[in-house]
């Protein structure tokens, strides 16, 4: 009889003591705050925007107008060095062809150079502007909706990368799991482009 008074009253205790714990583990974690966390794909932004579609387009046309008139001057380029076989070396006229033709080398150099250069600051210019847009509106809609955090949540993608950028990749992609987060893109793309 003593020995079931003893068991009872030792189940009894670790019924008590497992209850006293959950009751201090609710209550601790009732007094933690949870983090309201949202994601958003920056990469589906650029991608998909009316902003960055637009871009893109007056970039193809501008490219399409460029490369018209470097070809137009390749064109010229091409003549002229055709007339020069037709010229005796050595002649002044022969000589005067030979210096307009390298310069004309030079001034095609100099434009494809200035060109590329022009293209890529427009490129830089765009996606810094919309990327400072997206930082704003991502503040804007996070104390709208009262969010702690918003994560950067877009795929990376690993086929086409050499060695180095899938090193590279691999170390800067940081949020492995977003499951039951609130994805504010769609909100946030819609004030992107309603910017310009």
């Amino acid at each position: 009889m003593k020995i079931k008074v003893v068991i009872l009253s030792c189940l009894i205790s670790v019924v008590i003591l497992f209850m006293g714990y959950e009751y201090s583990w609710a209550d601790a974690k009732a007094d933690k705050p949870t983090l309201k966390i949202a994601v958003v794909s920056v990469q589906k932004i650029f991608r998909d925007s009316k902003r960055s579609v637009r871009y893109r387009q007056e970039a193809a046309a501008e490219l399409g107008r460029i490369r018209a008139e470097l070809d137009k001057l390749r064109a010229e380029l091409e003549a002229d060095e055709a007339g020069l076989k037709t010229l005796k070396i050595g002649s002044s006229d022969h000589m005067a062809q030979v210096k307009e033709i390298l310069t004309k080398q030079g001034s095609l150099q100099a434009q494809q150079k200035f060109y590329e250069q022009q293209m890529v600051l427009k490129q830089r210019r765009m996606v810094e502007e919309i990327y400072k847009d997206i930082l704003r509106e991502t503040g804007e809609i996070a104390k709208q909706k009262g969010l702690d955090l918003v994560f950067e949540k877009s795929e990376p993608e690993l086929s086409a990368l050499s060695s180095r950028e899938l090193d590279e990749t691999i170390s800067t992609h940081k949020l492995l799991y977003s499951g039951g987060c609130l994805d504010i893109t769609d909100e946030l793309m819609a004030r992107v482009d309603a910017k310009k």
